[in-house]
């Protein structure tokens, strides 16, 4: 294992692994994927549009999203919903 992904699983496994929700946490992106129904792709392109909380990063490969942010996304778009018309946020 590289010295990147060491450090970055060794940062983010403290925060995974507690068992009270913590709104400060970081998440990596398969839990972002798991909790948003999005893509890898569909994640990154709508943080491109600047719809999407913003990554941020611990190292050259490891980005890590703040769990309270995606959670305030959760809220916002459950709040908006979905266009009829064009079946889109």
């Amino acid at each position: 294992m590289k010295i990147d992904q060491v450090s970055c699983q060794s940062v983010t496994r403290g925060f995974a692994d507690s068992s009270e929700p913590n709104p400060s946490r970081l998440i990596r992106l398969p839990e972002v994927m798991k909790r948003v129904g999005l893509s890898r792709s569909a994640i990154y392109k709508r943080m491109a549009e600047g719809s999407f909380p913003r990554s941020r990063s611990l190292s050259p490969k490891c980005a890590v999203w703040v769990q309270a942010e995606i959670d305030i996304w959760i809220a916002e778009i459950s709040n908006i919903g979905v266009d009829p018309n064009t079946n889109k946020i």
